[in-house]
């Protein structure tokens, strides 16, 4: 992100207000908008000299062109590295990436080794999606990667395979109840094992913990910046705290749950009832275009809203981590990490 780039002038984190829910679904907007793919190298070493500028003093305020900047590194750059995610993984990308997968999960009348094979993927992007952007304040080894993607795909398949087969067994329901069952099959299977999977590839952070950094007055920034320091030479890390991470690893797993529900529930229901529609039913090959247009539509709007759930920069008290930390917090005895995406 911008905090990754040179200078002793600090940029505003947003041109939202990131203290209500709504500010942070517009500042989610602008982070997960797929058109800042076609920025490219080239366009993100150009927006990267323009942040670097004003947080060199050469340019005096914040203008649209640097705004756009600002989005295009906030959307490329890892917070903690300050390295490019790999360009299918990051946010932006995250509903094109998961769209083929998510259509081929919700394909009607899938064999198991079907199945097996769509949550084997969904999970395998998951876990690289899930590891990209996750707070790197505590690597995870390459043993702990194979280790946590095998469980993943195990639980997600165990529960696909054992609902799928479960559903046609069903004596006391009728057959549409059955057919509209059979269609949330996938999201029971893509919550359940999505949830774990973030859980399982960041479990490492829950166990080592993250850093976690006193939240500076703005007389303390105003301070460092007549100093010539930029923020995060003025406030190091307090220390590795287990809790925050729980906090963290919690959080970013409740949003991916709030992201799957309504595409993986939405869509089918819409779906069945289109299905009864007659110009759907004189062209059924139309079927698959319409159900990954419904996808592709409720994904651009789940996202944003499960995305600010919760803030990615998490704001808590310093009494509530761990006794060492114990009145050591910044201003309002707060203290601030990355909570990761």
């Amino acid at each position: 992100m911008s905090a990754s780039i040179p200078g002793k002038r600090e940029l505003p984190e947003s041109r939202y207000d990131l203290g209500t829910y709504w500010g942070r679904v517009q500042h989610t907007l602008e982070i997960t908008d797929p058109s800042t793919l076609f920025a490219g190298s080239a366009g993100l070493n150009h927006s990267k000299q323009l942040i670097a500028k004003y947080k060199q003093g050469e340019l005096k305020e914040m203008t649209p062109e640097l705004w756009k900047a600002k989005k295009i590194v906030d959307s490329t750059i890892h917070p903690d590295t300050g390295e490019p995610v790999v360009l299918p993984f990051r946010m932006s990308c995250f509903v094109l990436s998961n769209l083929i997968v998510t259509a081929g999960m919700l394909t009607p009348g899938l064999t198991t080794r079907g199945t097996i094979a769509w949550q084997v993927a969904n999970q395998s992007l998951n876990v690289a999606i899930n590891y990209s952007n996750a707070n790197k304040s505590s690597p995870l080894s390459y043993s702990k990667i194979a280790q946590s993607y095998f469980l993943a795909v195990g639980a997600s398949c165990s529960v696909a395979v054992g609902l799928n087969s479960l559903v046609p067994r069903l004596k006391s329901v009728s057959p549409s109840t059955k057919i509209l069952l059979s269609r949330l099959v996938p999201f029971a299977a893509v919550a359940s094992a999505g949830f774990l999977n973030v859980f399982l590839m960041r479990g490492e952070e829950m166990r080592t913990g993250i850093d976690v950094y006193p939240v500076l007055s703005e007389a303390s920034k105003q301070s460092l910046a007549a100093e010539g320091r930029s923020e995060a030479e003025g406030a190091p890390s307090l220390g590795k705290s287990r809790k925050a991470a729980t906090l963290a690893v919690s959080e970013t797993a409740l949003s991916r749950v709030l992201n799957s529900t309504p595409i993986m529930v939405v869509p089918p229901l819409i779906l069945v009832q289109l299905q009864k529609r007659e110009w759907l039913k004189r062209n059924p090959r139309l079927t698959t275009p319409v159900n990954l247009g419904l996808i592709l539509g409720m994904s651009y709007i789940a996202l944003p809203l499960a995305l600010a759930a919760f803030p990615q920069r998490q704001r808590i008290s310093a009494e509530s981590l761990e006794p060492e930390f114990s009145g050591r917090g910044g201003e309002g005895g707060m203290v601030v990490f990355n909570r990761g995406i």
